[in-house]
């Protein structure tokens, strides 16, 4: 490798107003040597370059001595020997090289030797590029976790952060995404808002990605950019660490009373994303739900009562079912990914668990095993190999999305308040607070992995509902009545 040039340049410009760099006569002395007074020291040095490459110079200047412009063209050819014999990377190191701006230091030897080992960001790479290397490497998460990854780099980090030199992101890069990704959601929830149609639809099928899910978003970079540091070593700090968001707030549960389900006819409005029936409410549906769906009642049931989550209800397997001493084991549920099924074990080691049934509900998951026998044999044939205990009358699994469908239209039919299929959850939680079961209890019952979770979860609700009994209460009290009279 040519050891380059070290020469003498100064800013002095012709009559035409043209700097005229090494040229200008005052550089030398009468015999040819390097005035000791005038220009500044600067060296020029081939860079390595790739096939069919035009030929390229790194010229760097402003140095005080001729020392210290061999020293840092020195430490150049020392960064460029770190290729060895590969030419690729040799270009690649000269790219880091081109691209360090005039007045700033080349990078230390050891920042690039990590970079080289770490087979990543031998270049100034961008956040996008590492990103999306970062995320071709992720082999231990689970399926569901890559969408999510893979998903928050390609619609939010990318377009926002993903041209910035990875070596020059800062917390400020960060911030400003989510200050804009906060305004995008402002913009979108105010023409869903509009009384103009075309406003409205406008933002038609566009998502507003809310408090809770920009704190996915920012863990999603943090890991990334903590293994820059400590896997391929190619960081020192971690901007993301720094950046302030807003509390992601779990959203309260709230019960379905006269005066909310009155707005609510009124107005489409719930008061809450999470919305719980009173105990009467809940009856009412399983009332309905046993005459017009005998098929998923039984799940149904045993969601409301023991707050399984969807997941781990449709992947309950026969194995994990003991009707004789009424209890059911919890260890795998059943998610979607896109809209493909996927079996996976439940969420933490809290949700692993056992739960016992009752004797009610020991009786209506008999009942509903002993129809699903009838079925088997009123097929007349073999049914699929699964090994799910709730199935279709046909013996095939259930989608997940299916049945929280099934489960909406007996909402509709049945004249009830909206919740979601997961309030059942929290409507099992309530009710078992209301019953006397303390927090711990609770906790144990879901699945949840702290006891302060489930107290600040159900807390105000179960006062919300205690309240509302005792208002109604009240209101019969005043209520004057006459003695039924004897007929």
């Amino acid at each position: 490798m040519a050891e380059g040039s070290i020469f003498k340049r100064c800013n002095c410009r012709d009559d035409d107003n043209r700097r005229l760099g090494p040229r200008c006569p005052q550089l030398r002395r009468p015999g040819g040597s390097w005035s000791p007074t005038h220009g500044r020291w600067a060296y020029q040095l081939e860079l390595p370059i790739r096939p069919k490459q035009a030929r390229r110079q790194l010229r760097r200047g402003g140095f005080d001595t001729r020392e210290a412009a061999a020293g840092d063209r020195d430490h150049a050819l020392t960064l460029l020997a770190l290729a060895g014999d590969d030419g690729t990377l040799a270009a690649a190191i000269g790219d880091l090289l081109k691209a360090v701006k005039p007045g700033k230091s080349l990078p230390a030897r050891d920042t690039v030797a990590r970079r080289v080992r770490a087979g990543v960001a031998t270049t100034d790479t961008t956040v996008g590029d590492y990103l999306w290397s970062w995320f071709d490497g992720r082999t231990r998460p689970d399926e569901t976790t890559l969408r999510a990854y893979e998903s928050h780099i390609r619609v939010h980090l990318e377009p926002h952060l993903g041209h910035i030199p990875l070596h020059q992101l800062r917390g400020a890069h960060i911030q400003a995404m989510f200050d804009a990704i906060r305004d995008r959601h402002t913009a979108i929830k105010e023409a869903r808002a509009s009384v103009d149609p075309a406003v409205r639809a406008s933002v038609k099928g566009q998502r507003a990605p809310d408090v809770t899910t920009m704190h996915r978003i920012r863990a999603t970079l943090r890991k990334a950019l903590n293994d820059a540091i400590h896997i391929h070593r190619i960081l020192d700090f971690n901007p993301a660490i720094g950046v302030e968001l807003p509390s992601a707030t779990r959203p309260k549960p709230k019960v379905w009373t006269g005066a909310a389900i009155t707005r609510w006819r009124a107005t489409g409005e719930r008061p809450s994303p999470v919305m719980v029936w009173t105990p009467a409410q809940a009856g009412t549906f399983l009332d309905y739900a046993q005459t017009h769906d005998i098929v998923l009642y039984a799940m149904f049931a045993l969601i409301l009562h023991r707050g399984l989550r969807r997941g781990e209800a449709v992947g309950l397997r026969n194995t994990d079912v003991e009707l004789e001493s009424g209890t059911l084991t919890i260890a795998e549920q059943i998610t979607t990914l896109g809209y493909q099924p996927i079996r996976k074990t439940v969420k933490s080691d809290a949700g692993d668990r056992i739960v016992s049934t009752g004797t009610a509900l020991t009786t209506v998951l008999r009942e509903y095993r002993d129809m699903r026998d009838r079925w088997q044999q009123v097929s007349g044939r073999d049914w699929p190999d699964v090994d799910e205990f709730f199935v279709k009358p046909d013996g095939t699994r259930w989608h997940p999305d299916l049945v929280s469908e099934r489960f909406d239209k007996l909402i509709t039919a049945a004249g009830l308040p909206p919740i979601r299929l997961h309030d059942l959850r929290h409507c099992a939680a309530t009710y078992a607070k209301a019953s006397g079961l303390d927090m711990k209890d609770i906790q144990e019952l879901l699945g949840h992995a702290t006891v302060s979770l489930t107290s600040d979860t159900y807390t105000s609700v179960v006062h919300e509902l205690e309240t509302e009994r005792a208002k109604a209460d009240i209101a019969e009290s005043i209520v004057p009545r006459d003695p039924p009279r004897a007929a």
